[in-house]
């Protein structure tokens, strides 16, 4: 994994929650739909991997909902 994907990944996340604050949604749903791919869809892993790391930036924040996890901007 190259640090340009990463950095690919995580401004993709920061734009969208700049566009739309209120946003949340899972791993897949972020993977799927805030993040516009320019050739090929990363694996979930790498994503989920971003957003971990976003959390312990304190940029964002999960909350388990019926045994899901669901990310969002930290508040």
């Amino acid at each position: 994994m190259q640090a340009q994907d990463l950095e690919f990944v995580r401004n993709s996340i920061r734009s969208y929650l700049r566009a739309r604050p209120h946003s949340a949604d899972t791993a897949e749903g972020i993977q799927q739909f805030w993040i516009q791919w320019r050739d090929d869809v990363l694996p979930l892993s790498v994503v989920s991997g971003v957003l971990e790391t976003m959390r312990n930036a304190g940029e964002l924040e999960s909350v388990n909902l019926s045994g899901r996890t669901i990310w969002r901007a930290a508040r």
